[in-house]
């Protein structure tokens, strides 16, 4: 009778093991690579910076121009901080701050150390051209 109970009892516990698992595999999955969006962003670019303590990713912000403002006859600036996942890519950005850019990004849920700072991971360029003057 106690081999059936201990037999049971081990095979519960390496099916809760497992579901427990699969379950921490999927929500780490989800929460930190799952590709929650996609986009373009465009505007001047403000800065590229390559920082980090441990990981050293490239940063960067997109100052974009708005009009709606909480006080009225005001303009609001709009910044995009984000992260830059090529190094080849990066580069070709800190070469060109100051100039209008269109940026094409993905947004995870939540960063992770070594791809950025940022839950949005710009991956490549669409356009660079001169500010309109």
């Amino acid at each position: 009778m106690g081999g059936t109970k201990t037999y049971t009892m081990k095979k519960f516990l390496v099916i809760l093991i497992s579901v427990v698992v699969v379950g921490l595999a999927l929500f780490l999955y989800y929460h930190y690579f799952f590709v929650f969006g996609k986009g373009v962003k465009a505007g001047e670019l403000n800065y590229v910076v390559k920082k980090g303590y441990i990981f050293k990713t490239y940063e960067g912000k997109l100052i974009q121009s708005g009009i709606r403002s909480k006080a009225p006859g005001t303009i609001q600036s709009y910044e995009f901080e984000f992260s830059i996942s090529d190094e080849a890519v990066a580069q070709k950005l800190m070469v060109n701050g100051g100039k209008m850019v269109q940026l094409h990004y993905n947004e995870y849920i939540a960063p992770v150390a070594w791809r950025g700072y940022s839950a949005f991971v710009v991956d490549s360029i669409i356009s660079i051209s001169e500010m309109p003057k």
